[in-house]
């Protein structure tokens, strides 16, 4: 009898461990996602979310065990070109926005930045499509830059951002056309701007979209070398809960499934964010007519940057081949 106590007792106290295991596993990823989608006013630290295998071991290690602040992103410049200063209305809240306009535009680019990013990052590609004789929108999501809040849906709510941007370059050029141009979480809410909110485009540029949310956190995962199964899906649980949408079906991929308009797919060969797999299927899904531009060694980054020449001759391409 004594034996069996002691057995019992020993299962007892391997249950009770795993059990509390189980608990502290859920609450550092619950707490992981609500930094991953909640922006802090600032950050002692200054430290983002962007490139997480490049911290320090001892960062690293706060960064397991409760996530880092991730601080709002802010502009760092304005625009060399001439621009007004607008607002924006989105279910989201008031965006703030730079409306650059021509004499005689062609039509208007929406330009869409990433997650922790701003519409300062964008300044550059807005000045070339200024070149091929676009008139240009930037905007801060919500939660980002100027704009309202401190929340961020990683594409899902900013699908009614890109909406509200669209909807105003219409009403500043009535009867041009809108070009969507948008990078990374960007490409993904134009995705599904497109797929679940009825917007219908001329064109759209997409840079690096991922294929589901899912994927993109099991990415992330292997970036820090940690097992992706179960705590990517733990953690885009927590996030669904935590944001009150099922962000497994986050899906760039299903999105372009119903995406009939043009599109121009541009992403980078060494790019540890976003793989071949998931830009293949994007690519494979899109309904509508399609061209893919691979920069070859560029990684999750802005490819004007390291391959001028390349990016603006694929844009141009793409852009003249439009119907007027």
């Amino acid at each position: 009898m004594r034996r069996r106590s002691g057995r019992w007792r020993w299962w007892r106290a391997l249950g009770l461990a795993l059990v509390g295991l189980l608990v502290l596993l859920n609450a550092v990823l619950a707490l992981h996602a609500w930094h991953f989608t909640h922006f802090s006013a600032a950050s002692a630290t200054g430290l983002r979310m962007r490139h997480p295998e490049r911290l320090p071991a001892n960062q690293k290690l706060q960064l397991l065990l409760t996530g880092l602040p991730n601080p709002k992103p802010t502009n760092s410049g304005v625009p060399d070109f001439p621009y007004e200063n607008v607002a924006l209305t989105s279910p989201n809240g008031q965006l703030a926005a730079w409306y650059g306009p021509l004499p005689t535009p062609r039509g208007t680019v929406v330009l869409c930045h990433g997650y922790t990013s701003d519409r300062s990052k964008l300044r550059g590609e807005a000045a070339y499509f200024r070149q091929l004789g676009y008139a240009v929108l930037l905007f801060d999501f919500s939660g980002n830059g100027d704009s309202e809040g401190n929340r961020c849906t990683i594409g899902y709510r900013e699908a009614d951002d890109v909406v509200a941007a669209f909807r105003y370059a219409q009403s500043r050029q009535p009867g041009r056309p809108v070009v969507l141009y948008g990078v990374s979480m960007g490409a993904v809410a134009i995705l599904r701007a497109e797929a679940e909110l009825g917007l219908r485009p001329a064109a759209n540029v997409l840079e690096c979209p991922y294929g589901s949310m899912l994927q993109t956190t099991r990415n992330r995962f292997t970036a820090l070398r940690l097992p992706t199964f179960p705590l990517a899906n733990m953690l885009v649980f927590w996030g669904s809960v935590e944001n009150g949408y099922w962000v497994f079906g986050l899906k760039g991929e299903a999105y372009a499934r119903r995406v009939s308009t043009p599109t121009l797919l541009l992403w980078g060969t060494a790019d540890p964010r976003v793989t071949r797999a998931e830009t293949d299927s994007i690519f494979a899904h899109l309904a509508g007519p399609k061209r893919r531009v691979d920069f070859v060694g560029l990684g999750h980054e802005p490819y004007w940057h390291r391959q001028p020449a390349r990016w603006q001759g694929a844009v141009r391409e793409f852009l003249g081949g439009l119907s007027p």
